[in-house]
């Protein structure tokens, strides 16, 4: 035993001695109690579904959780367990068919656990290469199935937001830069009316004023585009830099003329940014890869595991063709910086994930989905992916054949649009909240062409027909 040993066994033992707890010691008893609860937890199948929480009651509950001294640790888990947990509606519920839901295999759970138990910092090559080497190796998987070139690259972000917002600024500094303009010239980017809320929101960030192209049925396409780009170039605005597709729509799972959109870019020297957070899974399954067909001439894309993937949140995946032009916009300067980078450099094979969007302090947030991947494989994600839009193609069909419901367009991915023929607006909010309450599913109503409609959105592979039916069967029950 050195000095140091010695040292530290006296400060713990005195601080021990006097009741100040040492907050980074190792407690066995705090250990194992959670880790039970966390255990309970992944056993469950399926988990509670959840319920909306009271303002009052959630109060109380917190009221003495946070203390100037310490409590038992059965009795803050108690408080979470009893008071708090239940008022979280589950994502990883098969029922969880509201926005666009979130069901991590048990794999990629976890290995989270092990990723936040380690305090991995996943900003650079120095302070985490085995890391970000495996983030790399998904990031290259995905980049094949996306058909992109091999020098392809990019990083692992929190999601899409934070993928269009920092591929969407490599877009517009790249487009300025390729046509000689200044760092503050006004420029475009060309949007379609569908596009995803973080697009616009992106915009209004970076102070690019959007060229909003009109869809056909929801749908962005090449005609539309070229139509709405010569329309811009005689109208004196600023020049259109960037155009940004979707491959998977939030309300409808609409997928663009990715190849028509593409083509425009190409022919006018247009980066040609991908949005497929919700519609990238699809590339696992051949069947509906070809609803794609396109996103191969992306300069950046993104996808979110965390959705369609079954990775745990928070996990979006950022693409760029030539990464060297997203360092070029994204790389940070400073002198506590240059221990990352090196004098001379980065050595050829490393990577720095800080150097491809927004980000520094960043956790390697891809490493439970490549542990996932590693231990099921491919073809299990392609099967799991493939099951939710079989699913959602079978309740298309038991809308039809139901009375008094109507299917307000075929399914491209694994959103379902119905009518309930009579109801109000209210009629959906209060049905809603009956299955929720119930313990059903979690279904919250949408608009669609200016009315109120169910949307069911179902990624989880093990839904039941049953829930399903029950679901449908609920929606006829309830009367107009």
């Amino acid at each position: 035993m050195d000095l140091i040993e010695i040292h530290w066994i006296r400060s713990v033992g005195s601080r021990y001695a006097t009741g100040e707890t040492p907050v980074h010691a190792y407690d066995e008893e705090l250990a194992q109690q959670v880790m039970d609860h966390l255990l309970h937890r992944l056993r469950l199948d399926p988990p509670p579904l959840g319920r909306l929480g009271e303002v009052g009651a959630l109060s109380t509950a917190l009221k003495d959780a946070i203390g100037t001294g310490p409590r038992p640790v059965a009795d803050v888990l108690r408080t979470y367990t009893d008071d708090l947990e239940p008022t979280v509606v589950s994502c990883d519920h098969p029922a969880f068919l509201a926005f666009i839901p979130g069901a991590p295999t048990k794999a990629a759970a976890l290995f989270d656990m092990v990723l936040s138990a380690s305090s991995l910092h996943g900003v650079s090559w120095l302070e985490a290469s085995g890391a970000v080497a495996a983030e790399n190796q998904v990031l290259r998987l995905l980049a094949d199935l996306a058909g992109l070139p091999a020098a392809a690259g990019g990083c692992f972000v929190s999601g899409g937001s934070a993928g269009n917002l920092s591929a969407l600024v490599v877009a517009r500094d790249t487009g300025r830069r390729t046509r000689g303009l200044g760092d503050a010239a006004p420029v475009r980017i060309a949007v379609s009316d569908q596009v995803h809320s973080s697009v616009g929101n992106t915009l209004r960030i970076i102070g690019v004023e959007p060229l909003v192209v009109p869809t056909e049925d929801h749908r962005l396409t090449g005609d539309a585009l070229r139509t709405a780009l010569d329309a811009a170039e005689r109208d004196g605005g600023a020049p259109v830099v960037a155009v940004v597709a979707t491959a998977g729509t939030t309300n409808a799972g609409i997928v663009d003329d990715l190849a028509g959109v593409a083509e425009q870019a190409r022919t006018r020297a247009l980066w040609l940014h991908v949005d497929a957070a919700y519609g990238g899974a699809a590339l696992f399954v051949p069947e509906l890869r070809d609803r794609l067909r396109g996103i191969e001439h992306a300069d950046s894309l993104v996808m979110d595991p965390h959705k369609w993937m079954f990775a745990p949140f928070d996990c979006g995946a950022l693409l760029y063709r030539e990464p060297h032009l997203a360092r070029a916009v994204h790389t940070q300067d400073a002198s506590y910086l240059d221990a990352i980078h090196g004098a001379d450099g980065d050595t050829p094979g490393e990577w720095n994930p800080s150097d491809y969007a927004y980000h520094l302090t960043r956790r390697p947030r891809g490493l439970p989905l490549w542990f996932s991947l590693a231990v099921h494989g491919t073809d299990a994600y392609r099967d799991a992916v493939a099951r939710g839009a079989r699913t959602a193609r079978r309740t298309a069909e038991r809308v039809r054949a139901t009375d008094g419901l109507e299917l307000l367009r075929e399914p491209e991915l694994t959103v379902v649009l119905v009518r309930r023929t009579g109801w109000r607006p209210e009629d959906y909010y209060a049905w809603s909240k009956r299955l929720l309450a119930a313990g059903t599913a979690f279904v919250t109503p949408s608009v669609w062409e200016g009315e109120t409609v169910a949307r069911l959105a179902f990624l989880h592979p093990d839904i039941s027909e049953e829930t399903v039916t029950g679901i449908l069967d609920s929606m006829v029950g309830e009367g107009s």
